[in-house]
């Protein structure tokens, strides 16, 4: 977790100075020079790190810190954890991004460093209830319509029942007002890789999807990134998973440097995982071979084998192979647990 920390004075700053020691991150002081010599200024930090830290820590007074968040506050999925510690550190209070961005968390573990009061709001953690979007985020798991989960929310707070599905088994004890069902279909919580054959925004469930699966890719020299993009939206139609699962392309190394390639995971935000013939041919499992590719690259599958390789997993879904792109998909094994420590 990238943090960064900002102070409004001298008691403060050493403050920031400590947690950066502890917790990693950069300290700076309002009106101190910066890294390149220039003053900081509440504005101009705020903007820079708001859109480039995983979480944000001002040492002073909240109100300071509202007024300087506020104009780049946009979505629960995307906005960082902002937590306000004062410079005593009595008190630590996460404001935004509590379960999504990890604020509550980041709170409990600054408090218990500094022996302070971590000062949660969120009225699940209040009320002792389930928090699914805080489950979600240490299952490893990317919320589908996030706005769905006020309304799993709310029939917990207000002690009703809310039934949630998983092909996995989810180890330990499921939380008061939560049950396990084995219907995807009826389902309030979908915990998945898997679309079921459902439009999640149609769907009345809240889909989770894991972040665990690989897709390996081949291409012919200078295949368009539109190409791959094409082939890809109807590879995951065809396979029925959700595209959130994916967390990273695996490929042969004569395509490190292929430009299509290297668009398609870019926008996607996707880092690209490369391997040589000779690792690729090392792969165990039942693969379908092609002469022709064989020929090529001196490896008779690249989009299996690689994506088998990168997560060191199990191929959910075969090659398929359409415009000068093949693709295929493989999973790494995934184990929910209900119970998580900070």
């Amino acid at each position: 977790m990238e943090l960064a920390y900002l102070s409004f004075s001298d008691t403060g700053y050493e403050l920031a100075q400590r947690l950066s020691k502890e917790f990693g991150g950069e300290a700076g002081r309002s009106g101190q020079p910066d890294k390149d010599g220039k003053p900081i200024s509440l504005k101009g930090w705020t903007k820079s790190h708001f859109s480039s830290c995983d979480g944000i820590i001002f040492v002073g007074a909240m109100g300071i810190a509202i007024r300087a968040i506020a104009p780049h506050i946009k979505d629960k999925t995307t906005d960082p954890a902002v937590i306000v510690i004062d410079e005593k550190a009595q008190h630590v209070i996460p404001v935004l991004s509590g379960h999504l961005g990890g604020a509550n968390d980041l709170a409990r573990k600054i408090a218990a460093f500094t022996g302070g009061d971590p000062v949660i709001t969120t009225a699940t953690d209040l009320n002792g209830v389930f928090a699914v979007d805080e489950w979600s985020k240490h299952q490893g798991c990317t919320l589908i319509e996030p706005k769905k989960i006020v309304g799993i929310s709310g029939r917990l707070l207000h002690d009703a029942n809310a039934s949630v599905y998983s092909p996995w088994p989810i180890a330990g004890q499921a939380p008061d007002g939560i049950s396990v069902t084995d219907f995807p279909m009826t389902a309030d919580i979908v915990l998945d890789i898997r679309t079921h054959g459902t439009d999640p925004k149609a769907d009345k469930a809240l889909h989770l999807v894991p972040n665990i699966c690989t897709l390996g890719v081949g291409c012919r020299k200078d295949t368009p990134a539109e190409a791959i993009e094409a082939h890809f939206e109807a590879f995951v139609k065809e396979a029925g998973i959700f595209a959130e699962s994916i967390c990273q392309v695996a490929t042969i190394d004569l395509k490190k440097d292929e430009k299509g390639l290297l668009e398609f995971c870019d926008k996607h935000g996707w880092p690209l995982v490369t391997y040589s013939s000779d690792a690729l041919n090392q792969v165990q499992g039942d693969f379908t071979a092609s002469e022709f590719v064989s020929s090529v690259t001196g490896v008779d599958n690249v989009c299996e084998r690689s994506a088998v390789l990168a997560s060191e997993g199990t191929l959910i879904k075969e090659k398929t192979a359409g415009g000068g792109v093949t693709m295929a998909l493989a999973a790494r094994e995934y184990a929910p647990d209900w119970t998580w420590k900070y």
